[in-house]
Formats: C-alpha cells, sequence, structure tokens
C-alpha cells in the first residue's frame, strides 16, 4: 500500500500482546482512521529504510513529511496525530519529559520479550 502523504503509519509487533492491546486502543480513538497501522510480525522489511528486525525491536511512526520516529518519540507522534491525545503527545516531547519516557520504554523493552510470541 502507498504512503498517502497526508497520515502517519504506525509500525508495531503484532506478534506482542501488550502492544496489540495497546495498538488496538488507539485505533478505536477519534482521529485514529486517518493513520495507517502496520504489524510488522507479518513478514518482510515494513519500508525500504526499516528492516524488520529494527520495527521489531521498537515501536516506529513515520510522519506525513516521511521522517522517522522510534521508541518514546514514537508514542508522542502517535498522540499528537489523535485528537484527544495532541494533549499528552505535546507533553511527551518536552525536553526530559522525552528523556524519561524513553527510559521507561527501554525498561518496557526488557520485559517486553518475556511476552512476545515467536512470529
Amino acid at each position: 500500500m502507498p504512503q498517502d502523504e497526508r497520515c502517519a503509519t504506525v509500525y508495531y509487533d503484532g506478534a506482542c500482546p501488550v502492544c496489540s492491546r495497546e495498538i488496538a486502543h488507539y485505533r478505536r480513538q477519534r482521529g485514529a482512521e486517518s493513520l495507517r497501522f502496520v504489524d510488522v510480525s507479518q513478514g518482510g522489511d515494513p519500508a525500504p529504510d526499516l528492516s524488520r528486525e529494527a520495527a521489531l525491536a521498537r515501536m516506529h511512526v513515520r510522519l506525513p513529511d516521511g521522517s522517522l520516529r522510534d521508541g518514546a518519540a514514537a508514542f508522542a507522534a502517535l498522540w499528537r496525530s489523535l485528537p484527544g491525545w495532541r494533549w499528552l503527545g505535546r507533553i511527551a516531547s518536552l525536553p526530559g519529559i522525552a528523556q524519561a519516557l524513553e527510559l521507561g520504554y527501554r525498561g518496557f523493552l526488557r520485559g517486553r520479550r518475556m511476552w512476545r510470541r515467536a512470529g
């Protein structure tokens, strides 16, 4: 599917039960219809500049301008794309808060290895 220049694309690990539940929650939010969600556990490199291995390791969001965010910055980008969550996306992007969220996300990733289903 070609990238629509007007929408962001969320790359997530659908083989991770926690990740799948969280993405399902975001998909139900107002404004989610303008986002594209790609389950990278289904195989293949999701984009020429994003390997499957990298996409499985951390959540990524491609912004409408083509730039790619990962980790906590990807969550901030996702939140800024959803009308009811924009406030959180702005807060999550602030210096200091962004770094703290990234540290928390890295901690989550260590535990996530135990929950991930083989894919």
